[in-house]
């Protein structure tokens, strides 16, 4: 349970990063209350799934899964750029993040 609730609060991290980034520097209601209500969701699930997970490895994970899904909500959602060098940094984290699970 403690991994679904922490792939929950790393899903959430994506979710306000975007969020935040349509906010326009908080100047848009409406996302920033999602970018907050985000936050708050995401510590919580984090906190929850630190009961009984690794502080390292929970966080790590959390962290990886942020970075990676707000690099692909990037590219997919605001035309960021797709070079190979970006590309190669994701699947290096993924790469971390896979040997993190398999170390717990």
């Amino acid at each position: 349970m403690a991994w679904l609730l922490l792939v929950a609060a790393g899903v959430l991290e994506v979710v306000w990063a975007y969020s935040m980034k349509l906010s326009e520097g908080f100047t848009r209601p409406l996302y920033t209350t999602l970018t907050v209500a985000g936050m708050v969701a995401s510590f919580v699930l984090l906190a929850t799934a630190m009961r009984s997970l690794p502080l390292g490895t929970a966080y790590t994970i959390w962290t990886g899964i942020g970075a990676v899904g707000s690099f692909i909500a990037g590219l997919y959602f605001l035309g960021e750029p797709a070079t190979l060098m970006r590309i190669l940094a994701a699947a290096v984290i993924v790469t971390g993040l896979i040997m993190m699970k398999l170390a717990s």
